[in-house]
């Protein structure tokens, strides 16, 4: 099904980073071509080696970073993408992208593709629901982005609510749905 796609997978620094490794496991073992972007948040809850070893791939932390053959990443990256996903997204890169702010790998990545892209949110409650941060997700649909509601249930921060993360397995169907279009 999705032998062939390119997908990039962007990943933010949520606890619930730790899912994206099973997402990208999952991606690459359904056929797909997979680039990952993290912020640099994110690498402080899971490592971009362990992307690196499930893609085959170099992890894109560092918008300069000097270590690689000579192109514009982002743009190189976002231009062969067929979908760009972000899971975990936090409140902070949601807000990002919906105002066209590009101040690190992920979002610069993430503003120059063309592709389909979806947002999968994952924040405590309180963020999840502010107002600020309802607004910011309604500006990523108004511009045709995907946002997947966040699934309800204990958070890591010992709350009860909405969200979390989907599971990988959902993220995958998500994924299936939509580049079935």
């Amino acid at each position: 099904m999705l032998k062939g796609k390119n997908i990039i997978l962007g990943v933010s620094g949520s606890i619930a980073a730790y899912k994206a490794a099973s997402l990208a496991s999952l991606l690459v073992k359904n056929g797909a071509e997979l680039e990952v972007v993290m912020t640099k948040n994110a690498t402080n809850i899971i490592n971009p080696i362990t992307f690196e070893t499930l893609s085959g791939r170099k992890c894109y932390v560092d918008t300069f970073d000097r270590n690689f053959e000579f192109n514009v990443n982002h743009v190189s990256i976002a231009k062969k993408a067929d979908l760009f996903v972000i899971a975990p997204a936090t409140a902070n890169v949601i807000a990002k992208v919906a105002n066209g702010l590009c101040d690190d790998m992920l979002t610069t990545t993430f503003l120059a593709s063309r592709c389909k892209k979806m947002i999968f949110p994952a924040m405590n409650t309180a963020m999840f629901e502010n107002p600020i941060t309802q607004d910011n997700i309604e500006k990523c649909r108004h511009y045709g982005m995907y946002v997947c509601e966040p699934s309800e249930g204990h958070l890591a921060c010992g709350d009860t609510g909405k969200g979390k993360l989907p599971e990988p397995e959902q993220i995958l169907e998500e994924i299936k749905k939509l580049l079935s279009d």
